[in-house]
C-alpha cells in the first residue's frame, strides 16, 4: 500500500471525535489527494475544538449530526473509529458491498516497513510502552512512539514510511487490534501485560474482549516474540494459542518449561534466565503493578535484543508517566495524587494499595458494566474517607458500601458533581500526613471529555489551593 493511491478515491472517516485519531485520519487523507467524507453523529457545536484543526484541509465535506448510508455505500473506503462497533449498522452496509473499512491501526500497519512492537493489556499499557521506548532510545534506537496515550496513529505515518531502519513501539486497545485480526496482521514483538474485566459496556461477553486482545499474536511467525504475564490466569493460557516464540514474566521464582524465556525475580533481583538484569530497587515506580509494567517491559527489551546495561540504566531513570499516580503536589504536609488512568476497580485499588498512610480517596464515574464488591470492601478496609464524584459506576459503588456499612459509617464523606468541590472537599478533612488520591475505578464520561480531562481537572483545581 502506498500513499499515492489514495488520490482521488472517496474515503469515509467515520468518527471525528475530540482526542486527536479522527482528525489525523481526515489530515491524512487529504494530504494524500483523496476526496475526504469526515462524518460525526456529533453536531459542529460538539465539535468546535476539532474542527478548528481541521481548518483549510482541501477536498474535505463534513457531514455532522448524522450518519449517511450513501457515505459507507458509495465510497472507494472506510476508516472508522476505534469506539465504533462492528456491528454498526453502517461499518456492515459498506462490508456487505465490499468496501474495504479500516482502521488507523490497520493502515499503519500495512505501510510500515521497520519492526513493530505492540503493547497491550487491560491495565498497564501506556507505562510499559513509554518504559520500553525509553529502553530502546538509550540503546540509540531510532524509536517511534505510536499511540500512547493519546498520541494521534496516523500522524506518524510519514516519518515512519521514510525511515529506512528504526523500531515503532505501538499501544494497542483491543479495538485496534480488531482492525488488526481483519486485515491478518501481528507485530514482530507483542506484549500482553494482563487481561482482566473491562469495556463491558462495549463487549457482549468477556471471551469477545479476549479474543480481540488475541490479535496481537494470532497472526505471528516464527521468528516472531509474545511477551505474557505468567501470573495472570487468562494471558498464561493464551501461549499454548501462539506460534511465536513466548517470553513470561512474573513476580516469583516460578518456572516451568512451556516458554525458553523467563523474566522473573530471584532474591530481589530481575533476571532474564540465568542474566542479572537490575534490581528490584532501583525500580522507582510507586506499586506492586507497576513491578509487572517493568517486568513486561523488560521482556520486551530482551526479545528485541537489547544490552543488560542499558536496560539497567532506563529502569533507574524512568519516573513514569503523567495521570498514573502521579504526585501533583504535596500541600500542608498532604500529597495530592492523580490516578485518574485507574478507569477499572482493580486498577483502584492497586493505587490503593500503592501507599502505607491514611489516604482521602476521589472515587466513582460512569459504569463499563463491572463488578464494584472488591473496590469497596477495600475502601472498607484501607481508605479513611472517599469523596464520589457522580456516575452509574458510584451507584452500584455506593450499594456495596452500604452493604458494608458504610453509608452510615461515614466512610463515605460527600458526594459531588465538579472535581473542584471534590477537591476542597478533601482539602478540609486531611490532617498532616494524609494522601488526597484521586483513583476513581470508573469510566470518565458524563462529568468529564475523557480520564485525561479528568486528570487535569484534578491538577487545576489542586493548584489553586
Amino acid at each position: 500500500m502506498k500513499k499515492e493511491d489514495f488520490k482521488g478515491k472517496k474515503i469515509t472517516v467515520m468518527g471525528i471525535g475530540l482526542h486527536g485519531g479522527g482528525i489525523a485520519s481526515i489530515r491524512f487523507f487529504s494530504r494524500a489527494g483523496a476526496k475526504v467524507i469526515a462524518t460525526d453523529i456529533k453536531t459542529e457545536k460538539g465539535l468546535v475544538s476539532s474542527l478548528e484543526k481541521l481548518k483549510g484541509l482541501k477536498n474535505v465535506t463534513y457531514v455532522l449530526g448524522q450518519h449517511r448510508m450513501e457515505d459507507f455505500e458509495k465510497v472507494d473506503m472506510v476508516v472508522k473509529s476505534p469506539a465504533v462497533p462492528w456491528s454498526s449498522k453502517y461499518i456492515q452496509a459498506a462490508l456487505k458491498k465490499k468496501i474495504p473499512v479500516e482502521m488507523d491501526s490497520s493502515l499503519f500497519f500495512k505501510f510500515c516497513k521497520i519492526p513493530i512492537i505492540g503493547i497491550t493489556g487491560t491495565k498497564g499499557k501506556t507505562t510499559t510502552s513509554t518504559l520500553i521506548a525509553e529502553i530502546l532510545r538509550s540503546a540509540e534506537e531510532n524509536v517511534f512512539s505510536v499511540g500512547i496515550g493519546q498520541k494521534p496513529v496516523l500522524d506518524f505515518l510519514d516519518k515512519v514510511s521514510e525511515a529506512k531502519k528504526g523500531v515503532v513501539v505501538f499501544e494497542l486497545s483491543s479495538w485496534r487490534l480488531s482492525a488488526l485480526g481483519r486485515a491478518g496482521l501481528s507485530p514482530h514483538i507483542a506484549v500482553i501485560t494482563n487481561i482482566l474485566p473491562d469495556h463491558l459496556n462495549y463487549y457482549k461477553t468477556m471471551e469477545e474482549y479476549v479474543a480481540d486482545k488475541e490479535f496481537i499474536f494470532s497472526n505471528q511467525k516464527k521468528n516472531d516474540f509474545v511477551v505474557l504475564n505468567y501470573d495472570n490466569e487468562i494471558t498464561q493460557s493464551l501461549a499454548q494459542k501462539s506460534k511465536s516464540q513466548v517470553i513470561f514474566f512474573t513476580n516469583s521464582n516460578r518456572r516451568d518449561l512451556i516458554s525458553a524465556r523467563w523474566i522473573y525475580i530471584k532474591e530481589g533481583k530481575i533476571m532474564s534466565n540465568e542474566q542479572v538484569i537490575g534490581d528490584i530497587n532501583d525500580v522507582r515506580l510507586r506499586g506492586g503493578h507497576n513491578l509487572y509494567n517493568v517486568l513486561a517491559a523488560v521482556g520486551a527489551a530482551v526479545a528485541f535484543g537489547v544490552a543488560p546495561e542499558k536496560i539497567r540504566e532506563t529502569i533507574k531513570s524512568f519516573k513514569g508517566v503523567p495521570h498514573r499516580l502521579e504526585l501533583v503536589r504535596e500541600l500542608g504536609g498532604v500529597k495530592y495524587i492523580n490516578d485518574t488512568a485507574a478507569t477499572m476497580p482493580e486498577a483502584a485499588i492497586a493505587g490503593i494499595n500503592s501507599f502505607a498512610g491514611p489516604i482521602i480517596l476521589i472515587a466513582g464515574g460512569a459504569d463499563k458494566n463491572l463488578d464494584f464488591a472488591k473496590f469497596a470492601k477495600v475502601i472498607s478496609e484501607k481508605v479513611k474517607k472517599v469523596i464520589l464524584l457522580k456516575g452509574e459506576a458510584t451507584e452500584k459503588l455506593k450499594k456495596e458500601l452500604n452493604s458494608l456499612g458504610e453509608l452510615s459509617s461515614g466512610k463515605v464523606d460527600s458526594e459531588f458533581d465538579s472535581m473542584e468541590k471534590a477537591v476542597i472537599r478533601a482539602r478540609d478533612i486531611t490532617s498532616p500526613g494524609d494522601v488526597v488520591l484521586l483513583s476513581p475505578g470508573a469510566a470518565s464520561f458524563g462529568l468529564f471529555a475523557n480520564e485525561f480531562d479528568r486528570g487535569e481537572k484534578f491538577r487545576e483545581a489542586v493548584g489553586k489551593l
